[in-house]
This record gives C-alpha cells, sequence and structure tokens, in this order.
C-alpha cells in the first residue's frame, strides 16, 4: 500500500489491525489524533478518486468524431 498523506508530506506504507502505521523510511508508531485525521482524509480522497477513475474506464468508449 501506499498512500500520500498531503498534509504529512508523508507516504504510509503499511498499517496493522491494531491501527499502527509506518510510514515511509520509519519505524511502526501509534498516530496522534491529528495524523489520523489528515491519513483518514487522504484515504477517503484518494478512495473517491478511484471510484471515480472506475467509473469513467468502466464506461463503453466513446464514438471519435466522425466514426
Amino acid at each position: 500500500m501506499r498512500l500520500y498523506v498531503e498534509t504529512m508530506d508523508a507516504v504510509l506504507v503499511e498499517f496493522d489491525e491494531t491501527g499502527r502505521v509506518r510510514f515511509e523510511n520509519e519505524d511502526w508508531a501509534v498516530p496522534s489524533l491529528q495524523e489520523r485525521r489528515a491519513i483518514l482524509f487522504s484515504a477517503q480522497r484518494t478512495h473517491g478518486d478511484l471510484l471515480e477513475l472506475v467509473e469513467v474506464l468502466g464506461r463503453e468508449p466513446a464514438q471519435p468524431p466522425g466514426a
């Protein structure tokens, strides 16, 4: 997994079921409330972007003009 957390300028690379996270080039840690909010915001935004991409690419291709 790679999730860029813009407000932290960090890349989340792993998480576990206990809520610990690991950022690129860092050790495992329990995120602070502020870090949790930043991670959740980035994850929700990325999720929405990915859903939109799936929807757009899943449609029938548009016919080029003059076809």
